[in-house]
């Protein structure tokens, strides 16, 4: 970049940065780099924002969570405009909240911060996002099953919530959806978690419970979850599930081909508050995967307005060797697909 192009950008009392598009950072002018002091003014987004990721940029866990990279993202998908309020932990220094436009600018974007908000309301933002990462699942090392799963929210906080855990010696996957989108659905979400009995065994007498707790929160019909449920017996090799409304079916993996799973049942609610919901079994054989997924996969649409499909989603899975496979598979083929997401994305995959 010309000198000239460097000193007028670092005049300018607003904080600008300039990335072009591979998401590389050209420059980030010196208001900028105040906002993070161990900044660089060059290389990628992590390396602008003095980002804690020990992956490389983009490759990380957090990454998917990312505020400054959705948002160039949106930028590269819209024509080079996009606007959003950002929450970005800055190093040790702590959080920084602000405002940030993108335009296009020739071959690059050009980021420039409109002006710093609240950083009270910043931080609990960025408090209430760890807390939500911190519900999802343990690694698969725990588990006497190995599973593998893709969380991502289409805001900071998402309404999904996948689980795994151990009762009576079996594993169980659990996955819930709940109404709504952004800080309502992730409150909502943590009452699910709070709410789950863990330690019952029977899949449908669990959702049957938190059926009971929903109705005390005394909600109007437009509140409700829908859930999948499936405890694996590896002694029995058996499956024995329940649904709760769950629009997107549990998938099983076979030598036969792919099973679609569905049982017709509503979902957490006001709508039917004494509903029983009831268990079913399955057998697999060893070497099936068996995958539960949310609607935001199925439904997640493109610049056309197509749905991603479970034909989609089914000819991943018949091409995957294993449920890490399937996942990280699933994820590029969305990605593609899609681009951006306006849903959240779950997805969860077991190796029977």
């Amino acid at each position: 970049m010309p000198n000239l192009f460097k000193t007028i950008l670092n005049n300018l009392p607003t904080a600008a940065i300039l990335v072009d598009k591979n998401l590389r950072v050209r420059y980030a002018n010196k208001a900028f780099c105040d906002y993070f002091p161990d900044s660089k003014s060059r290389g990628t987004l992590k390396d602008a924002t003095s980002c804690p990721e020990p992956a490389a940029c983009g490759t990380g866990i957090k990454c998917t969570y990312c505020t400054i990279r959705k948002l160039f993202l949106n930028a590269a998908k819209h024509g080079g405009h996009a606007f959003r309020n950002l929450i970005v932990k800055s190093g040790e220094s702590g959080n920084v909240g602000f405002r940030i436009k993108v335009k296009p600018m020739g071959k690059f974007y050009l980021g420039i911060v409109d002006n710093a908000y609240e950083m009270e309301i910043a931080q609990e933002m960025h408090s209430a996002q760890n807390i939500q990462q911190r519900l999802l699942p343990a690694a698969s090392k725990g588990s006497s099953v190995p599973y593998s799963f893709m969380y991502i929210p289409c805001r900071e906080i998402g309404g999904d919530l996948p689980d795994v855990y151990e009762v009576e010696g079996d594993t169980v996957g659990f996955l819930s959806d709940v109404s709504g989108k952004g800080i309502s659905a992730g409150m909502l979400s943590a009452f699910v978690k709070a709410g789950w009995d863990r330690e019952e065994p029977s899949p449908a007498r669990a959702l049957q419970r938190l059926n009971a707790k929903f109705q005390e929160l005394n909600l109007d019909e437009r509140s409700y979850v829908t859930a999948a449920v499936v405890r694996i017996n590896k002694e029995r090799r058996e499956l024995i599930y329940s649904v709760a409304g769950h629009n997107a079916p549990i998938l099983l993996k076979s030598r036969m081909g792919i099973d679609e799973i569905v049982m017709n049942s509503p979902p957490i609610s006001t709508w039917i508050p004494e509903f029983k919901y009831a268990d079913r079994a399955i057998g697999y054989r060893e070497g099936d995967i068996l995958v539960l997924l949310t609607d935001g996969v199925t439904e997640s649409k493109n610049e056309k307005g197509e749905q991603f499909t479970l034909e989609r989603v089914e000819g991943v899975l018949q091409h995957s060797e294993n449920a890490e496979h399937f996942i990280e598979r699933l994820k590029a083929a969305l990605t593609a697909f899609c681009g951006t997401f306006n849903d959240d994305i779950t997805a969860m995959a077991f190796d029977l």
